[in-house]
């Protein structure tokens, strides 16, 4: 275990000692705790402010290493609450804000285009994330955009005749289960646009939704977003900071060394991206940064 961690929890306040139990609970619900330090104290007792309490989930024996888990987190909470990250983190995701998506529109439809279709996909009951007051949506490990952005791009792209017909009923489509909503509007979908799909036919299945977005429009806004978002890192590409990250110490440059990681994680990701979104987008090649 990292010596950061046990310092951090040695000297903590006891409010923030409580936020920090509440991450360290995501075992599973059959491991239940069989053995305790036995030179710690009683449970709520303190006898300096130096003692540490750890409740293993399995029996050890003497001289065994035993682990510390901090949790399903990718390497930006890693790297933000702890100074570490990990190579290959499965729980890595990137973040895409809505601010970026309502540029991206404004530059191919009217600013009065992208607030309509943003107040409709709201009226519908969605939202991304949201974190000191930025809203934004999660790009997975996998490269597979959250759902809520697809439904966002899917609305932006939709013909005027359809967007007018079902902006008028929307308050109909409102429902409290998220995959009766998806299904509610491409069924309308189907009935008023003019080139029917039949993939609408028979949606039962959040999959079967999924595939239904990943539309040739849908895909084309999701590589132009990965562009933009791979502007923020700057000219460098991404082959570059991993031959920095190859060559970086860990131990003299740990800083860095960290950073790109990181950085390297999340590009990695918006390659996934592109990889997902060209699997749908019939349009010209395009060079990537």
């Amino acid at each position: 275990m990292d010596l950061e961690w046990f310092h951090w929890l040695t000297y903590a306040s006891d409010s923030d000692g409580e936020e920090e139990e509440d991450d360290r609970s995501d075992a599973s619900a059959d491991d239940k705790p069989t053995t305790k330090n036995p030179t710690s104290s009683p449970p709520g007792s303190r006898a300096n402010d130096e003692d540490l309490e750890i409740i293993i989930v399995r029996d050890v024996n003497e001289g065994e290493e035993v682990y510390n888990t901090y949790g399903t987190m990718g390497n930006a909470a890693l790297l933000h609450r702890y100074g570490f990250t990990e190579l290959d983190n499965q729980y890595d995701i990137v973040n895409i804000d809505l601010a970026l998506v309502t540029k991206w529109c404004t530059s191919i439809f009217s600013g009065r285009h992208t607030r309509a279709r943003v107040s409709l996909w709201r009226n519908l009951g969605y939202s991304g994330c949201t974190s000191q007051d930025t809203e934004y949506f999660e790009i997975a490990y996998d490269g597979e955009p959250q759902l809520e952005l697809s439904i966002l791009l899917y609305i932006i792209n939709m013909k005027p005749d359809v967007y007018d017909k079902l902006i008028c009923v929307a308050h109909g489509f409102v429902s409290d289960e998220e995959h009766e909503t998806i299904c509610n509007v491409f069924k309308f979908v189907k009935a008023t646009s003019s080139n029917q799909n039949s993939e609408v036919n028979g949606l039962e299945k959040l999959p079967d939704v999924k595939k239904l977005l990943h539309s040739e429009s849908v895909c084309s806004a999701l590589l132009s977003l990965a562009d933009m978002r791979e502007s923020l890192y700057g000219s460098n590409t991404l082959e570059d900071d991993e031959e920095e990250l190859h060559a970086c110490c860990v131990v003299n440059e740990r800083k860095l060394y960290h950073s790109l990681v990181l950085r390297v994680s999340e590009r990695r990701i918006l390659r996934r991206l592109r990889e997902f979104a060209s699997s749908g987008s019939k349009g010209r090649k395009r060079k990537h940064p």
